[in-house]
């Protein structure tokens, strides 16, 4: 499995458990387990949810009606900005 695919799964199986549609990164709270603070990693690298906020809050298209959308989002924001 490479980085990205074990990023998709991480994501897809916290976030996966949202409410959905999802106005907003106040909607996915609820469901990280350490809060902001849940750690996500891939390969060498590692982010806070926090830190995925920061770096891809500007790229978000809320409102996601699905997991699959919100992940994919995430994963392609990280992509362009050459962290996975």
């Amino acid at each position: 499995m490479g980085a990205r695919e074990e990023l998709e799964a991480q994501l897809k199986s916290i976030f996966g458990k949202a409410k959905y549609p999802v106005k907003s990164v106040f909607d996915l709270l609820p469901v990280l387990p350490q809060g902001p603070m849940t750690r996500f990693t891939a390969g060498n690298k590692s982010w806070t949810a926090m830190e995925l906020s920061q770096k891809l809050g500007g790229q978000a298209r809320f409102p996601y009606n699905d997991v699959d959308s919100l992940v994919k989002d995430l994963l392609d924001g990280l992509a362009a900005r050459g962290e996975l």
